[in-house]
This record gives structure tokens, C-alpha cells and sequence, in this order.
């Protein structure tokens, strides 16, 4: 068993949730709510993500602005994200992309609550996952004889022990986004 291999799919499973959940709205501004979005730009001939147009800055608890490296396409930048209805009432100032965010109301809260638990769970099951692809692969060698008893049961234990780490961290993602999301600005 290449622990090594293992704890790399494990972060590469935690980095997916960071992102997944970077996307979730709280009552914050956050550069990872518009980041990812895709806008069609150069008259319709190339869609790209935000983060490759230009720079998000967060000046304000309730305030995104984008600053587009190529002025000539901030009028379609802007139409993007109008297409991409995030409830962000969107406003070009100069050369500059104002995004104010409304105050988040309970019931929004809640459900960002839910899809975070959704996002959360999903996390936890990639993990088991891939503990559970480990765990066949060192079943496999078992019957094969290329394992004894003893490391069969010490290299389990070091996988569940790996497996339990992840899933803590994941959960502690988990518990400060919520925070974020329930808490009134």
C-alpha cells in the first residue's frame, strides 16, 4: 500500500470540496462566489472563467469588484454575469465591475445550509471511496499470499487512520462555512 499515493487523493478530494464550497454563498462577499464563472467574451468566440479575465478584489463585507486585464470586453463581462443570475445586483464604474451582494434572508441561509451538507457528505463519500479501493487492493493481496495476516490488519489500520483524518478535516471545512453562512452581518 503506497500511503503516499492514498494521502494525494485524499488532498486532491479535499481540494475539490474547498472549491465546491468557496462557491457557496454566505452573507460575506468571497472572490470564490464569481471566480469560476464562465462568460463568453471576443464576440462570442471564447468562453472563459473570471479568474483568467482579471483580478476580484473584496473592499467591502458586501462588495466584489472585478477589474478586467482587457478593457474592451467589460461590457460582455458584465453581461455574463447578469446571464449567470447570481442575485448580485451587477454595476460598471470606469473600467471596473461592481458587484454588491444583497443581505442573505433566513430562509437563503437555510438552504445554503442544506446544499452545504449535500456538498459535505459527497466529500466524505469520495473519501471512503477511495479507502475502499485501497481496502479491496489489500484484500486482493491477502488471498493472493502476498500479504500476512499481521500487515494486512496494521496497513488497515493505517488506511482507516488516514481515512478518519481527511474526514475530520473535511468536517471542519464544513463547520466554519456553516458559521459563516448562519451568521447575520
Amino acid at each position: 500500500m503506497d500511503k503516499e499515493a492514498i494521502r494525494l487523493r485524499m488532498e486532491a478530494a479535499l481540494g475539490i470540496f474547498r472549491q465546491d464550497i468557496a462557491a457557496i454563498r454566505t452573507g460575506r462577499a468571497n472572490p470564490g462566489l464569481i471566480e469560476n464563472i464562465e462568460v463568453t467574451v471576443y464576440n462570442g468566440q471564447q468562453k472563459m472563467a473570471l479568474k483568467q479575465l482579471g483580478s476580484i478584489t473584496v473592499p467591502e463585507a458586501r462588495l466584489l469588484v472585478f477589474q478586467p486585464w482587457d478593457t474592451s470586453i467589460i461590457r460582455e463581462i458584465k453581461n455574463g454575469l447578469q446571464e449567470a443570475n447570481l442575485g448580485f445586483n451587477v454595476a460598471v464604474d470606469n473600467n471596473l465591475i461592481r458587484l454588491s451582494l444583497p443581505p442573505l434572508s433566513t430562509e437563503q441561509r437555510q438552504e445554503y445550509a442544506r446544499l452545504l451538507g449535500q456538498k459535505t457528505e459527497a466529500a466524505r463519500v469520495r473519501v471512503r471511496d477511495i479507502r475502499g479501493e485501497y481496502r479491496y487492493e489489500l484484500q486482493d493481496k491477502k488471498r493472493r499470499g502476498a500479504l500476512g495476516e499481521d500487515d494486512f490488519h496494521k496497513q488497515g489500520e493505517e488506511l482507516q487512520k488516514l481515512t478518519d483524518e481527511f474526514i475530520a478535516k473535511i468536517d471542519e471545512l464544513a463547520a466554519e462555512k456553516e458559521k459563516e453562512i448562519l451568521a447575520n452581518d
